[in-house]
């Protein structure tokens, strides 16, 4: 790949962290989900608020650097470790079963997750596991608080579970890109630009 190649190339990823870190103030509270929430809402809902939507990447992010730390299941295992909690917490959620400092622990989640990926963290496979079940259970919960009564829980989840996978996708094809125009430094930057909208978040 040419030089000129790859300098456009890693200017179109770095639009992706910048174009992050200005959209953050806007999404920094839950606005609940339309009445009668079905598949389309679930698969919807992750995409309407920032913050769920900066860890999710993260993750994927983050599950690529791991991967080059030599943990080869990362690629799969990091996003499920946040999916799967993430169920459990949605159904904690919509059973009105309480978790306090919901808000806090997703400010905090993606403060956090931004920060492994901007330093490149690569602690053991199982502690980063474990790291990312906790974020998700707070993120699950919102989700689950926030469907109405009447919605169909699980097609909701079920959107909801495959809105998270894609997110997770997006984040681990946008650092693969960076590897292939032997640009890494971009997806720290990105990680950089999620915690500063922890930051944000936090703030607000």
């Amino acid at each position: 790949m040419s030089y000129s190649a790859i300098v456009k190339s890693g200017a179109k990823l770095a639009v992706v962290p910048a174009a992050l870190a200005l959209l953050a103030a806007p999404a920094l509270a839950h606005t609940g989900v339309d009445a009668h929430a079905g598949f389309a809402s679930g698969i919807g809902h992750p995409f309407g608020g920032l913050d769920h939507l900066l860890a999710m990447v993260a993750v994927g992010l983050w599950a690529i650097q791991l991967n080059q730390n030599g943990s080869r299941h990362a690629l799969w295992l990091l996003p499920l470790s946040f999916v799967a909690p993430m169920a459990l917490g949605f159904l904690s959620g919509h059973a009105g079963l309480p978790l306090p400092g919901v808000e806090l622990g997703i400010a905090l989640s993606v403060l956090a997750l931004g920060l492994v990926v901007a330093f490149a963290a690569r602690p053991p496979l199982a502690v980063a596991t474990v790291f990312a079940a906790v974020a998700a259970i707070f993120h699950g919960h919102a989700h689950g608080a926030e469907m109405p009564a009447d919605g169909i829980a699980a097609a909701y989840a079920g959107g909801m579970v495959l809105a998270t996978a894609l997110l997770h996708g997006a984040g681990i094809a946008a650092a693969r890109l960076a590897q292939r125009v032997s640009l890494p430094v971009l997806t720290r930057a990105a990680g950089a630009a999620v915690a500063v909208c922890g930051v944000v978040i936090l703030v607000a």
